[in-house]
């Protein structure tokens, strides 16, 4: 992701005098900067979800979100910067998400792997239905050059964190082979979400695969 060039605001902040002056027009100027990211990277997802990577235009998404493109290049350098800024935001919502819900269930006592495991899973499942659009593109899309490579970096470290929830045994192939398909199912299930248009169906998908997720972990033997 392409790094922000300081804006005017900002360093016109910097030239007011009084330190609390200064503070408090920096915040503002922090504040629009937020707002103007947050509305570019709304416009974006719309036009990626329509068009796909490969034929949306830096010029639409500009259009759509009221926004001047010279300020989209400001703030993602194109069309790259924003799909993964998307994918990056995603990542980190989706992690964060699991992240409390697992630390929610040990602080209930939950110690068994598997439960916290299916917890975790339902966490994930339950983001990618509210955030289905975005979900549905990341995982459908091509996205630009070099996102596949990425997308599978996150796919393995998914896997490695997994075999630790599961205290499964990384060295012995049987295992990583069940934590993979695991989480296989899970990224499944992702995918199914994101065409689903009904709450109640889709909770009854994620109720589905919590039952084979909580059958499928179950050592052999």
């Amino acid at each position: 992701m392409s790094g922000t060039r300081e804006s005017a605001g900002t360093e016109a902040a910097r030239q007011v005098p009084g330190e609390q002056g200064s503070t408090a027009l920096h915040e503002r100027y922090a504040g629009q900067d937020g707002t103007v990211r947050r509305t570019l990277l709304d416009a974006a997802l719309a036009v990626f979800a329509e068009r796909g990577y490969t034929d949306a235009g830096l010029t639409e998404i500009a259009a759509r979100s009221g926004i001047p493109a010279g300020a989209l290049f400001q703030h993602y350098g194109g069309k790259r910067g924003l799909y993964l800024a998307l994918w990056e935001e995603f990542r980190e919502e989706q992690e964060h998400r699991t992240a409390a819900t697992l630390a929610a269930e040990r602080d209930r006592g939950v110690v068994d792997p598997i439960a916290l495991f299916v917890a975790g899973a339902r966490a994930y499942l339950g983001g990618a239905w509210e955030n289905r659009r975005l979900a549905r593109l990341l995982a459908e899309d091509e996205g630009p050059a070099g996102f596949e490579s990425l997308r599978r970096q996150w796919d393995r470290a998914w896997v490695r964190r997994n075999a630790r929830l599961l205290e499964v045994d990384e060295q012995r192939r049987a295992g990583r082979v069940r934590v993979s398909v695991l989480t296989t199912v899970i990224g499944g299930a992702a995918r199914e979400l994101g065409d689903c248009e009904d709450e109640t169906e889709a909770r009854e998908i994620v109720d589905e695969v919590c039952g084979i997720l909580v059958h499928l972990s179950t050592p052999v033997g």
